[in-house]
């Protein structure tokens, strides 16, 4: 494994949790202690869960999703490579594009950078069209504005949220430091 990269200062990022396989709330949960236990990062805070229905791929069962917010000093591209290890030891098999899986985690958000590389772009690329993205967002930092200025505030406006339930406090994340 190749060296990994730090930041001087810590950033502020968000990553989107995702599962529709086994017990999602509890994958949820597991993948945020875990975030939780990164070397060089701090976990902020975690959203509410929230099932949806899937998106592009609709023969799954539906999903639970939240986000995290975290301060990291590990670069991009090392948090995406510890993000598909965290995926891999939670059981994650890349079938085909969009299918069911035990954990999806995707770096929606990091400071105010811009990546476009093979394999990662930051911001997400449909951040802003997912409601089981900005929802969740909208909860924990609806202030965060993305590159290109637009606020997470307005953007959740412009989302159709209707097939969005919020799971009971019994199965949210409490996981404020």
């Amino acid at each position: 494994m190749a060296p990994v990269t730090r930041n001087e200062s810590r950033v502020t990022a968000f990553i989107g949790l995702g599962s529709n396989v086994g017990d999602p709330p509890a994958q949820i949960r597991r993948a945020m202690q875990t975030l939780a236990a990164m070397p060089e990062t701090r976990l902020v805070r975690g959203s509410s869960l929230y099932r949806n229905p899937p998106a592009g791929y609709l023969d799954q069962p539906e999903f639970v999703n939240a986000v995290a917010r975290i301060e990291t000093r590990l670069a991009p591209r090392d948090w995406l490579e510890q993000l598909l290890a965290i995926e891999r030891a939670h059981g994650r098999v890349r079938d085909f594009p969009n299918g069911p899986r035990t954990l999806d985690l995707d770096i929606l958000l990091y400071g105010e950078r811009t990546v476009r590389e093979p394999k990662l772009t930051i911001p997400h690329p449909r951040m802003v069209e997912r409601a089981f993205v900005l929802v969740p967002l909208a909860e924990i930092a609806p202030k965060t504005v993305l590159p290109g200025g637009a606020r997470v505030a307005d953007l959740v406006k412009n989302v159709d949220a209707s097939a969005l339930v919020k799971l009971g406090d019994d199965e949210a994340l409490d996981v404020r430091t």
